[in-house]
Formats: structure tokens, C-alpha cells, sequence
């Protein structure tokens, strides 16, 4: 329990280094061009990572905390030589909630050529990406309310519904809804 406690933590603050980051970059004018407001953005957590191998690294190791635990939480990644360094490099990042709100892990979307497009934080003891749905924690009370959800494929597609007043739409995180996904709309 503990340890969920310390990586819901450091989540919490890449989380605010994101943000952080955004004003000014690439990724704000990306998403002001696909039509996304500042409320909803601020309202989402929207950020920036840099393209950079090592801001967040840097930055978390200066507030205390340990690699290990970025490595734990999925946010630093490690080579075969050992070296470590920075997972999402220039995207756009969308945190991703659990069913209560709490950030458990992070969706990037690059901003320039390469692949992959987007990418997921992997698997951890807290983010399970067949057994999340983006935007759940702000749609749940729209969806029993309404007795209707919608399911989309994407986190902007999801962004731009909530912004014109479908508080009801979702997306699976992934290629298609699992099992477990649809479970949680029932």
C-alpha cells in the first residue's frame, strides 16, 4: 500500500512538470490548432515533454527522488548498457486517471515524424492499460446520469466530446475495449 502511496506521488509531480512545461511549447500550439480550449487543457493536465533524454530525470532527482522509482513508475526507461533516460521525449502528455481520479500513468503523443505515435506508459503495479478507460473519472457521473456512454478511440476525440458537452465519452486505452474495460461501464 505504501508503495502505490509513493508512486501515485511521483506521478502527482511529473504531472506538474508536464504542465509546467506546456505554456510557450510545441504541444500548446498543437493542441490550441485541434480546437482544445485553455479550460479544457488545464482542466485535463494537459503537458509538454520535451525533447530532451533527461528533463524529467534531472528534475525528479533533484526533488528526492529516486531513479529506481521512476523506472518503477514507468517513467524513465533503461537500455541494455544500463543507461537511463527519459521515456516520453517531444509529445504531448495526457495523464491517465484511474476510476478515482489519481494519476496512474501517461499517454504521449509525438509531435514530430517517428514512431510510435503514441505511446503508453508499460505496464506497473499501478497502470494496467487493459483495465483503464481514458476520461472514466470525469464521465462517470454523466454516464449513470445520462444511462448512456460513449466509447471513442482517442484521448483528443474524448477532450473535444467533453468540450462540447458530451460529459459521457470515454476511450479504451488501446486497440480495442477489453473485458475489463466494458465491465467498468456497466
Amino acid at each position: 500500500q505504501g508503495r502505490r502511496r509513493d508512486l501515485l506521488e511521483i506521478h502527482d509531480a511529473a504531472l506538474a512538470w508536464f504542465t509546467g512545461q506546456l505554456p510557450g511549447s510545441p504541444a500548446a500550439d498543437y493542441l490550441r490548432r485541434r480546437g482544445l480550449t485553455d479550460e479544457t487543457v488545464r482542466a485535463w493536465g494537459l503537458g509538454f515533454a520535451p525533447d530532451a533524454w533527461d528533463g524529467l530525470l534531472k528534475h525528479m532527482l533533484t526533488r528526492g527522488v529516486r531513479d529506481d522509482d521512476l523506472l518503477a513508475a514507468g517513467l524513465i526507461t533503461e537500455n541494455e548498457r544500463g543507461r537511463r533516460y527519459d521515456r516520453f521525449r517531444g509529445r504531448v502528455m495526457f495523464p491517465v486517471r484511474d476510476g478515482m481520479g489519481r494519476v496512474v500513468g501517461f499517454a504521449g503523443r509525438l509531435l514530430g515524424d517517428g514512431e510510435p505515435k503514441y505511446l503508453n506508459s508499460p505496464e506497473t503495479a499501478l497502470f494496467k492499460k487493459g483495465e483503464l478507460l481514458y476520461g472514466l473519472d470525469r464521465a462517470r457521473t454523466a454516464i449513470r446520469e445520462s444511462g448512456e456512454v460513449i466509447v471513442v478511440e482517442g484521448y483528443m476525440d474524448v477532450l473535444a466530446l467533453h468540450q462540447t458537452g458530451f460529459g459521457n465519452a470515454v476511450a479504451a486505452l488501446g486497440a480495442s475495449l477489453t473485458v475489463e474495460q466494458a465491465d467498468q461501464l456497466t
